[in-house]
């Protein structure tokens, strides 16, 4: 369940970048390129803390906690690869 809220808390951060988009770069059609790469680092982060948590509180091995990091992190950057590919087609 957690693993499944997180992963919600990314597609909502996603959301939250596209949202300020028009104060990034206007409605142009780049503007959804730039919210994109604002949004993958910052989930980076977020997924890196996450894992961190895991391991270091939680009391995970890294080996256990990859996997989790993967798919935390890989679902809402696959999504907003989506969203991006979409809007140049």
């Amino acid at each position: 369940m957690r693993t499944a809220l997180i992963i919600l808390g990314g597609l909502l951060l996603f959301g939250v970048c596209l949202a300020s988009r028009r104060w990034l770069g206007g409605g142009e059609p780049g503007s959804i390129a730039l919210a994109v790469r604002l949004f993958v680092p910052l989930w980076l982060c977020a997924a890196l803390f996450n894992l961190y948590v895991g391991v270091a509180r939680a009391g995970y091995s890294l080996r256990e906690e990859l996997p989790i990091f993967a798919v935390i992190f890989l679902i809402p950057v696959a999504v907003a690869t989506l969203v991006w590919y979409t809007s140049q087609h």
